[in-house]
């Protein structure tokens, strides 16, 4: 995920080139900063104007906020999050794997930063002291029909210059994971997990020790934009021309990106974009693997991916906390930040349900759709899948 500042940076590149010309002065460091909560009066926050205003503070937003300013240090820069701390939904919900770029089409941009981003989150994290591990992936085939695709994956992976990525026959296979069986499989020994939440927060360390500011609790429900002057002694309508308002406050920038995530069609809309793509909000369910029964998993296992589906399958994912995740599923949540199946808006509902590309897709993969949502229902039927690569696992050994 530490790939996706280069891009978006590059794309800034000509936008704060343009932010040179003022006359900024360069603003001293205050540690002070690391997550303000959002408790001064709306009076002072009225009065904060910034050069550059990134709403979203996941690992995209803190990832952008901290390249802009570690590149153009004398930018006055802040970052509003509508959460009481940062990295709380996609950032805090996935499964910590750094990913080598093994899936992605040879050529695209996607490609090309995934297999950069290995490099460069490893290289942050043992920069900055964080832990993670280089447990390595093994994508395992259990029948010839997947065989095939993993002989596309393995191709797919060299013109990608995914590192040291190797294709193994059913015996090494058990060499690398004892408790695993399959006819072949691939080997990434540098995919590796971490806790991306971690890596997010101390993006923020950095960007507030360089003078930025995080204004947590700040909810963006509009943005406006002032009217040009023809003169400038009519304020700061040119300078700060955008004022980014909040349920109870306001900043005003002279720029403003958004990575908002979940928000980021609402955001679109707000700003005066097109809403569409919609966010459809999928949630994926892990399953917890008995810790009596950790030993049995070393690093991660994958299936074969189906091409006809958008997801990787059921894999067995370890965690930084010595815990193995299996899973997920992927079903339709009920708000766009639901986690459980207790989570419900009902207007957030409404919209993806009557949102015509939603319903495109439903149709067209509603046999998949509905054994999804029975297989969260009953653990036993996950545990087919789970039985295909390792047959040890029991129904008992797993919590919801």
């Amino acid at each position: 995920m530490v790939h996706v500042v280069r891009s978006l940076s590059c794309r800034l590149q000509s936008c704060c080139d343009t932010l040179l010309k003022y006359n900024y002065y360069k603003k001293s460091t205050v540690s002070s900063y690391l997550y303000s909560n959002f408790s001064s009066s709306s009076t002072e926050i009225l009065s904060e104007k910034y050069d550059v205003v990134v709403v979203g503070g996941g690992i995209v937003g803190m990832a952008t906020a901290r390249e802009i300013l570690l590149r153009y240090p004398h930018l006055k820069m802040a970052v509003l999050e509508k959460e009481k701390e940062l990295a709380c939904h996609q950032t805090g919900h996935n499964s910590g794997v750094i990913h080598a770029g093994i899936y992605y089409k040879p050529g695209t941009l996607k490609a090309k930063l995934c297999v950069e981003g290995l490099n460069l989150a490893y290289k942050y994290c043992d920069e900055h002291n964080i832990p993670y591990k280089k447990c390595g992936k093994l994508i395992v085939a259990t029948n010839p029909v997947e065989e095939k695709r993993l002989d596309d994956l393995y191709e797919r992976g060299k013109k990608n210059n995914v590192k040291d990525l190797e294709m193994i026959s059913a015996k090494r296979i058990k060499e690398i994971e004892p408790m695993c069986q399959g006819t072949r499989g691939l080997w990434s020994p540098h995919t590796g997990i971490v806790d991306w939440a971690e890596v997010t927060r101390s993006y923020g360390k950095d960007f507030t020790e360089k003078g930025g500011r995080i204004h947590l609790n700040f909810r963006v429900i509009s943005f406006k934009e002032t009217a040009e002057s023809s003169s400038a002694s009519k304020g700061d309508g040119n300078k700060y021309p955008v004022s980014v308002r909040g349920e109870n406050s306001a900043v005003k920038a002279s720029y403003v990106l958004t990575c908002g995530g979940l928000q980021s069609d609402e955001l679109a809309q707000m700003s005066g974009g097109k809403i569409n793509p919609k966010i459809v909000p999928f949630r994926g369910e892990y399953l917890l693997l008995n810790p009596k029964k950790q030993h049995m998993i070393k690093g991660n296992i994958y299936p074969v991916p189906d091409p006809r589906f958008p997801f990787l399958g059921v894999h067995f994912t370890p965690r930084m906390d010595g815990s193995i995740w299996i899973g997920p599923n992927a079903v339709l949540a009920l708000k766009r930040e639901g986690y459980g199946w207790c989570d419900v808006d009902v207007k957030e509902l409404m919209d993806t349900l009557s949102y015509r590309g939603f319903q495109k897709m439903a149709l067209k993969n509603s046999v998949f759709g509905i054994s999804e949502m029975i297989k969260s229902a009953f653990i036993t039927l996950q545990l087919r899948e789970i039985n295909k690569f390792i047959k040890e696992i029991t129904a008992d050994d797993l919590s919801r």
